[in-house]
């Protein structure tokens, strides 16, 4: 039986071991900080530029500064953050990546508390979120395969998207309607989130770390995890999929601005827009934690990318609430959709010892395609506006799903996840996990 075969049982679930209960809470505890802040960073930015008498395209440039202060960092540091995860603890990396997170979110809430919270302020918090996601995504990524034998990863694969979804959801409503109560609130909860994250993360035991590769130099080790990407077709295609689809058609850095000056629907209505697309992307996949999916993955991924690109369009034109709102729950759900089947391809076509360089890589693309992408799409709407920048964008996501399936054969001929022979030997670990009662 495949791996892909297996069905979700009481003895199967990932949640039968503790390491893994212990990571999803901590990933969920920290998704809902780290979306509950970065939604009012993006409001208040947007407002403070807006209320000093800044135009909307004026504004919209604010918010793409934002994205690329959190995307520089990401840039420069994710070689040496990959590196890092393959050679040192992850757990500890994790650890301190979310105490940075905290402090950053009790800085926010003093300065929003006293008044004193400006441009400048939030233009370096973003900086500091930027160097700490370089360290914080591999890190986690990495670990995740660690924890569960790879018969059951894509269930576990599955199961932490839940997590990151939930955060996704709950997390911008966490932080619109606590910013309605008193606009300091949402980072002081964020803030006991992370301290949540932090104590669930040290609860996960001992696991297995790759062996090094002691005669090598870290630079060569690191090229060496870009190499990997850039030679396995089917990894490198699924990464940069997503790299330019969703670079093209984030349509998320604009929201302040069509929840402020196009449906004029306020903070809780930026909250309703955050949490649309999470929504969708969280019922995926729940759907995917019971039911696996088994086959033509290579070529669900490609509608699935070009269903998100249709529904950006539609998001884009409408200046109606409901409609928009079903529009953001398609573009989650494709999106979700896409990701499921793109993380379990890596993980599963890529060596333990070249996980963490590997996800690094993975996590840089989708920084670009986010981060920035958010500055991507706030340079388009300084420029043009916003709706030709959202329409304009789910375009060229159609347009990159067609050239991706001609440039990447192997994207439209993938039917199962089954990695190569080569990576199928368990090793002593996972036969002693295989094993557990």
């Amino acid at each position: 039986m495949s791996q892909n075969d297996q069905a979700i049982t009481p003895d199967s679930s990932p949640f039968r071991i503790a390491n893994f209960r212990a990571y999803w809470l901590s990933r969920l505890s920290m998704t809902l900080a780290q979306y509950a802040m970065m939604l009012i960073i993006g409001w208040q930015t947007y407002n403070i530029a807006r209320d000093g008498g800044l135009s909307v395209a004026e504004s919209s440039g604010q918010l793409a500064l934002i994205g690329l202060l959190q995307f520089l960092p990401l840039f420069v540091l994710t070689p040496f953050s990959g590196w890092a995860a393959d050679h040192f603890d992850r757990r500890n990396i994790a650890r301190l990546t979310m105490l940075a997170q905290l402090g950053c979110a009790g800085t926010l809430a003093f300065l929003t508390w006293h008044g004193d919270l400006s441009l400048a302020w939030l233009y370096g918090v973003a900086i500091v979120l930027g160097v700490v996601r370089a360290f914080n995504g591999p890190a986690l990524s990495a670990l995740a395969p660690n924890l569960v034998p790879k018969t059951i990863l894509p269930n576990a694969i599955a199961l932490s998207s839940i997590a990151w979804q939930v955060g996704m959801i709950v997390g911008p409503a966490i932080g619109g309607y606590t910013y309605a109560i008193l606009p300091a609130l949402p980072y002081l909860v964020a803030a006991g989130l992370f301290a949540v994250s932090i104590t669930a993360i040290s609860f996960i035991g001992k696991v297995p770390q790759p062996p090094r590769e002691a005669n090598k130099r870290p630079i060569h080790q690191m090229v060496e995890g870009l190499r990997y990407v850039v030679r396995n077709k089917m990894v490198l295609g699924a990464i940069t999929l997503d790299l330019f689809a969703v670079f093209l058609a984030g349509a998320t850095a604009l929201f302040p601005v069509y929840a402020r000056d196009i449906l004029e629907v306020g903070e809780t209505g930026l909250a309703q827009l955050a949490m649309a697309p999470a929504v969708g992307a969280a019922l995926t996949a729940l759907l995917f934690s019971f039911r696996p999916l088994k086959t033509n993955v290579g070529p669900k991924m490609l509608w699935a990318v070009a269903i998100f690109g249709v529904a950006t369009i539609v998001f884009g034109l409408s200046t109606y609430m409901p409609l928009s709102l079903a529009m953001l729950f398609i573009v989650g759900a494709a999106d979700m959709f896409s990701v499921y089947i793109r993380q379990s391809l890596i993980q599963l076509h890529t060596p333990d010892d070249k996980r963490g360089r590997v996800s690094s890589v993975s996590l840089l693309t989708i920084s670009a395609s986010n981060e920035f992408g958010d500055f991507f799409s706030g340079s388009l709407a300084f420029v043009f506006g916003p709706v030709i920048a959202v329409v304009g964008g789910g375009a060229g996501a159609i347009i990159t799903v067609a050239l991706w399936s001609k440039l990447f054969p192997v994207l439209r001929t993938t039917r199962t996840f089954d990695p190569p022979e080569e990576l199928l030997e368990p090793t002593p670990e996972e036969k002693l996990k295989e094993q557990m009662p």
